[in-house]
């Protein structure tokens, strides 16, 4: 598989890739939820673009940096679900907000006022999501009166224009069945819905529901009532979603392929891909550092920088100079590693995809 690549490399299976994205911004159509995905697993112009082209209404943006460089390259609808604060961002927002439509959050007194004083004198005012906490105490309001309570505290500022909400459930993250991943996502849902009718009786126009995430956001008929969800690994899927039943192997288009270049013994190896490929992130449903396309029998055991400790159940049957297929455990950190990335179409490589916003965390 991908004999042809020199390693380590990250593959993106194109054909997959565009599957994935189809089937998320059809099957949100079908409860009148818009796709707004966050960018940061590719951080690439191209796939955002391509994610335009198939439906997506926007982006979103983890950090300030990455909407800079989506802008430049021509993307007009930007929501940056960070809080941003400081002088030095609020004038590169400025000066964001001059080339595209730019949405921000804010869960601040101290972050509210200085959006107002940077925008209070322009010819538009900037638009706000007030962020709701989905349980992770990450620093968004707790839904219901405490999120009504700041939206009264900061309606006044001028040069601001509260949108709506939005709320990140990473909870989620945590459960360990279908049943837990569904009262969640339902949890996302009630919290959404009666937090926005409280500030719609109070005078607030909610506009904007912004929630989902890359397992709530493949359920949305448990999210219906929300105008937007911002999933963000589903157009690879992962080892995350492949464990948990979210996705099959064949639906993850991400994979890292690495080059076997020392034998231990007839159960162990090494490869050429360690933690600055790979990452040491884990996935509490399944043991070691990525799944081996083809082979569920082998664990990547262990990492250093550049090698990658392999095992398997019985005899591993590989020689050095052969080449495996490794679904990464997160999607998301995975292509920011690499200034490239291929794009493999029909089994062979199709073209070379850049990660334009790599390494953008500011």
């Amino acid at each position: 598989m991908y004999d042809y690549l020199p390693t380590p490399a990250v593959v993106i299976e194109l054909a997959q890739m565009e599957e994935n994205i189809r089937k998320m911004t059809e099957a949100a159509a079908g409860y009148q939820i818009k796709v707004r995905p966050h960018i940061k697993p590719h951080k690439s112009v191209e796939i955002a673009r391509l994610q335009l082209r198939m439906g997506c209404s926007g982006i979103t943006c983890a950090k300030l940096g990455e909407a800079e460089v989506m802008a430049k390259g021509g993307i007009d609808d930007i929501l940056i679900a960070f809080p941003l604060i400081g002088q030095e961002k609020m004038q590169r927002l400025k000066i964001l907000s001059r080339k595209a439509r730019v949405i921000t959050i804010v869960n601040s007194e101290e972050g509210a006022r200085q959006l107002s004083e940077t925008f209070q004198n322009s010819p538009d005012k900037i638009e706000v999501l007030i962020e709701v906490d989905g349980g992770i105490n990450r620093g968004g309001k707790k839904p219901y009166e405490p999120t009504l309570e700041f939206a009264r505290q900061i309606a006044g500022l001028p040069g601001i224009d509260i949108k709506g909400i939005l709320y990140y459930g990473g909870t989620i993250y945590g459960e360990t069945d279908r049943e837990g991943f569904e009262k969640t996502s339902a949890r996302e849902r009630e919290e959404m819905l009666g937090t926005a009718r409280m500030l719609e009786n109070a005078g607030f126009h909610m506009e904007i529901l912004s929630g989902g995430n890359s397992y709530s956001s493949k359920m949305p008929w448990l999210l219906e009532g929300i105008t937007e969800i911002r999933p963000g690994h589903y157009l690879f899927n992962d080892v995350g979603q492949l464990m948990s039943g979210f996705a099959k192997e064949q639906e993850c288009a991400l994979r890292v392929t690495a080059s076997v270049v020392s034998i231990v013994d007839e159960r162990h190896a090494i490869i050429d891909a360690g933690s600055k490929t790979l990452t040491t992130d884990i996935c509490a449903r399944k043991e070691g550092y990525g799944y081996v396309v083809g082979r569920p029998d082998i664990t990547i055991s262990k990492l250093n920088e550049e090698h990658g400790f392999i095992e398997s159940e019985g005899r591993l049957g590989l020689e050095i100079g052969d080449k495996i297929a490794v679904i990464p455990n997160h999607a998301c950190v995975v292509p920011n590693l690499a200034e490239e990335v291929y794009g493999i179409r029909n089994g062979k490589l199709d073209h070379l995809i850049r990660i334009d916003a790599r390494g953008k965390n500011r």
